[in-house]
């Protein structure tokens, strides 16, 4: 049960993080002024990285150690779905997201903010599901010890 607490921590606290970005971060990146644009994506992916690097992969690793060995009463289509969805996070995260990420870091470009933003939602529906799932997995756990 504590590793699907972990599980569950991170889960949420990622949704919470990628419903801020998605709704309010991403969308103010087009008001930063030309000039100091390039800096200002610098530091974004720097400070980001602080808060997401610990929880996504806390989260993938406890992810897989769900599928691999779920809690009494967790179906295990529900582990392995959940695994399924990190997966498309982090594929989506490594192929599209860290791309734009890094062309937006030579100056503001519309056409990559634009992409940044719609395929961002990708994420964002993944997240959410997850977090539905992993409150599903908690309500759906019997009590170890």
């Amino acid at each position: 049960m504590s590793v699907l607490l972990l599980h569950a921590a991170s889960t949420l606290t990622m949704l919470g993080v990628i419903l801020v970005v998605q709704v309010v971060h991403y969308p103010l990146f087009r008001y930063v002024a030309e000039a100091s644009y390039a800096t200002y994506q610098a530091e974004h992916m720097r400070r980001i990285t602080w808060i997401v690097a610990p929880l996504m992969t806390i989260e993938v690793a406890t992810a897989g150690w769900l599928a691999w060995t779920p809690p009494s009463g967790v179906p295990v289509w529900q582990t392995w779905t959940g695994l399924a969805l990190v997966g498309v996070i982090w594929g989506t995260t490594a192929l599209v997201q860290a791309p734009l990420h890094a062309r937006l870091t030579d100056g503001f470009d519309v056409a990559a903010h634009r992409r940044l933003v719609w395929s961002n939602w990708s994420r964002t529906v993944a997240w959410s599901l997850r977090a539905a799932l992993v409150l599903w997995m908690l309500a759906l756990a019997e009590p170890s010890g």
